[in-house]
């Protein structure tokens, strides 16, 4: 049954759902969706064998996507999420309306592997080495209905070590796998080099692996009912964090009232 988002429902008698119109922020495509929608149409591509890629973007992701052609490129080809508060006030400036829910991959993927029919193999790149494994125990503890797989700590140089892992991957045959290798280098990783032969489901989860191990703490539910995540983030790695959310909210603001202008006036043309 699905609980965390949006209704209540079993997943098999869902059809498969069309998802909203993509909104194009700061050149990348957004796909408005619920939660159990998502949650049907990966269902739905992993039975047809599609392969699928998915990824989820919040105020700094846009930022770097300005900056960076490849990332910004490569994201055309990923189903691509609404994650966090900034992408909502982004979509309300350009949109008129706000995204139907917010969909962080840290929440989003917990609820989708307890959503998916059982016995999914289900691999883990990414994060320093040991968190892995640490994370697929976490992840065993919540949905031990799947086979979890750590594949590789995020600690490859391109050529003969990406390789290796990508060898690796399809020894392991995973069905979904999670990529945990920051932004914009996961994005970039899965779309230079995963295909249908290593998986059916590639998702660019981020911190994911990190919080699954115990490694990194989430915000209190309270603080993210608020969706101030970002500022409990701050406050406890203020050394690695500070210009992404003290620089980079502003800049991403600036970008997108920049953005809004530029549509008004070709409207008014």
């Amino acid at each position: 049954m699905t609980e965390r988002f949006g209704h209540v429902f079993p997943l098999s008698r869902l059809s498969v759902p069309h998802l909203g119109d993509i909104r194009p922020i700061g050149g990348v495509g957004v796909t408005p969706a619920r939660g159990d929608e998502v949650a049907c149409l990966i269902a739905a591509r992993l039975d047809a064998g599609v392969f699928t890629k998915v990824a989820f973007v919040n105020a700094h992701c846009i930022n770097l996507a300005f900056e960076h052609e490849e990332y910004r490129s490569a994201l055309a080809d990923f189903l691509v999420l609404p994650d966090g508060v900034g992408i909502d006030i982004a979509s309300q400036l350009l949109f008129g309306q706000p995204f139907p829910e917010n969909l962080n991959g840290t929440d989003l993927v917990p609820f989708l592997l307890a959503q998916l029919r059982p016995g999914l193999r289900i691999g883990l790149i990414g994060a320093q080495p040991g968190v892995a494994e640490a994370a697929a125990a976490g992840f065993a503890a919540e949905a031990p209905q799947h086979v979890y797989l750590p594949i590789s700590h995020g600690y490859f140089a391109e050529g003969a070590e990406t390789d290796a892992v990508l060898a690796k991957t399809r020894v392991l045959r995973p069905d979904i796998v999670l990529v945990a290798l920051g932004v914009p280098r996961q994005e970039l990783f899965i779309a230079r080099h995963m295909t249908r032969r290593e998986t059916t489901v590639a998702i660019a989860v981020g911190a994911l692996l990190d919080f699954k191990a115990g490694r990194v703490p989430r915000a209190p539910p309270l603080v993210r009912h608020l969706r101030a995540e970002w500022v409990f983030r701050l406050c406890a790695e203020p050394k690695r964090l500070w210009k992404r959310y003290i620089v980079g909210n502003p800049r991403f603001l600036a970008h997108i009232l920049r953005e809004r202008r530029r549509r008004s006036a070709a409207d008014s043309l």
